[in-house]
């Protein structure tokens, strides 16, 4: 069996998963059930896959939570810390960051689900997100439909996608969390 590569974001009703190229959809309706949820996507993970732009603010940011054991987000970004890290670059061939390495091509994901072990995750950004889409790599979909519309921001989807509905999981805060696999 193939290791599976599963995508983890936030949406608006509308369909964005940004404002600008720098405003990401997410934390808007965050609480400690969303945050159960996450950490609980995170059992069967043992890599982590980020876009460069993603990883400058995702990486610091969770590492600075990890550290501080009385932050009632410190659960989440232990795992997220401790979990290593595949960040994708066209700019740089070598890795800032701790626990992280660079990849400078999708052809890698391909090579990564054929080795032994648990799934890999996609947090982001939107351009890393939209071309592996494009690509048919994401083997799962789980979108964070945030109950807001925007109006206005970047899609991840370019072209039509058929996606099959999984599970549906609603939450008190009027989040839901909408679990797709590719028809």
């Amino acid at each position: 069996m193939m290791r599976q590569l599963k995508l983890q974001m936030h949406l608006t009703l509308d369909g964005f998963a940004a404002t600008t190229k720098s405003g990401p959809v997410n934390d808007i309706y965050w609480d400690e059930e969303i945050r159960d949820y996450c950490l609980a996507n995170l059992e069967n993970v043992d890599l982590l896959l980020l876009g460069h732009t993603t990883a400058k603010d995702f990486i610091p940011y969770w590492a600075g939570v990890a550290e501080k054991p009385e932050d009632p987000q410190y659960e989440i970004g232990k795992r997220l810390t401790e979990i290593p890290k595949l960040v994708f670059s066209k700019k740089t061939a070598k890795s800032r960051w701790p626990n992280a390495t660079v990849a400078n091509d999708l052809t890698v994901i391909n090579r990564l689900k054929r080795e032994k072990g648990k799934a890999m995750l996609v947090y982001g950004g939107v351009g890393f997100v939209t071309c592996l889409i494009s690509e048919q790599l994401i083997d799962e979909y789980n979108f964070l439909l945030e109950p807001v519309g925007l109006g206005k921001g970047m899609p991840i989807f370019r072209k039509r996608t058929d996606l099959k509905l999984v599970k549906t999981t609603p939450f008190s805060s009027g989040l839901v969390v909408l679990q797709y696999q590719p028809k």
